[in-house]
């Protein structure tokens, strides 16, 4: 285990922390809101998810890509990837701080263990690790691979797994030395963009979203080889963990449709299909695990969709280019980054 990470709360059930309703002391009470970076419009809006209403749009950096919780659940921050800085917003009161510089942030992440925030350096081909609060640099990593932009970490915490968009590859990465070990080719690479990374509940295999082979690979979580694939549907891109810890919601961006899969017979269970069409991107799952929000990346909108029954409850106007969403407060004793990755 990962020294000075929270200790999982069950060994058969790396989510179990995130069940419905169970917020951490340190967001209760916090506003129940929506955060959009709109990547083309250099905005976020903020929208209340009780009425499905638009309460305003802010101005931030150039190209927000996503809102990342930090690892001790008290500060937002917008990844303004091509204007280098982190805009740092307070979820208690809506407060949008003043900009942090850093280097092409394309997306954010924690070690399990709160020490490091590690941004995706994705033009600059790096892993950066950062001090957490001050954001400042303590280590730069170099990656042998194109377009680092997604992760997540083992059940123990002392490693990860690192998606490379633009050269087909995987990375397996030290977290404590802080280096990569292992790059993995996935087959067919050519043909491949690897998205999303989502640790199983079991904490024995990773998913990959294949936003190019429309479906997931099966990565194991001890060798870091990789098992199968499972087809999802076109453009699969985003990846999230249902309350029970039970299901993988796929969002399949190319098609508009959301494929759901059974994490325990690793077996895609039901489809979604977004009504009148969509481009489904990055969200997350409300704190009550009844709604699932996501972006429509190539639309301009928000969709809000019941995770009971898969229908599309409201289509929200935002800016353009919506990118990765995220929804907050949300169950969870600490996050690891993203638009919302709590355990």
């Amino acid at each position: 285990m990962l020294l000075g990470m929270p200790p999982p709360l069950r060994s058969d059930d790396v989510w179990a922390a995130d069940r419905a309703g169970a917020l951490s002391p340190v967001v209760r009470g916090m506003p129940e809101r929506v955060y959009v970076p709109n990547s083309k419009s250099d905005t976020v809006t903020v929208i209340n998810p009780r009425t499905f209403r638009v309460l305003r749009t802010v101005p931030v950096g150039h190209e927000p890509q996503h809102v990342v919780p930090s690892w001790d659940l008290r500060t937002l921050w917008v990844n303004n990837d091509l204007g280098n800085s982190l805009t740092p917003i307070n979820p208690a009161t809506g407060h949008f701080g003043k900009p942090v510089h850093v280097a092409d942030p394309y997306n954010l992440y924690f070690t399990p263990d709160g020490r490091y925030a590690v941004v995706m350096a994705s033009a600059l081909h790096e892993l950066v690790f950062l001090d957490p609060h001050t954001m400042h640099v303590r280590k730069r990593v170099h990656v042998p691979c194109a377009g680092v932009n997604h992760a997540d970490f083992t059940a123990d915490g002392r490693r990860f797994l690192v998606s490379c968009e633009f050269s087909g590859q995987l990375l397996e990465v030290n977290t404590v030395a802080q280096r990569v070990r292992k790059v993995i080719r996935l087959p067919g690479s050519a043909m491949s963009m690897p998205q999303d990374v989502k640790l199983s509940t079991d904490g024995r295999v990773f998913y990959v979203a294949d936003m190019m082979r429309n479906g997931l690979w099966v990565v194991d979580a001890g060798t870091f080889t990789v098992l199968r694939f499972i087809k999802t549907g076109k453009g699969a891109h985003g990846l999230y963990v249902t309350r029970d810890s039970q299901r993988l919601l796929v969002t399949n961006r190319g098609e508009g449709s959301i494929s759901v899969l059974d994490m325990r017979t690793r077996r895609i269970v039901t489809t979604w299909r977004i009504r009148g069409g969509g481009s489904p991107d990055m969200g997350g799952i409300s704190a009550d695990g009844r709604v699932f929000w996501v972006s429509g990346r190539y639309d301009g909108v928000v969709y809000a969709i019941s995770t009971r029954t898969g229908r599309l409850l409201h289509r929200i106007r935002v800016g353009s280019g919506p990118h990765g969403l995220c929804i907050y407060p949300q169950p969870g004793r600490y996050s690891l980054g993203h638009t919302g990755v709590f355990r």
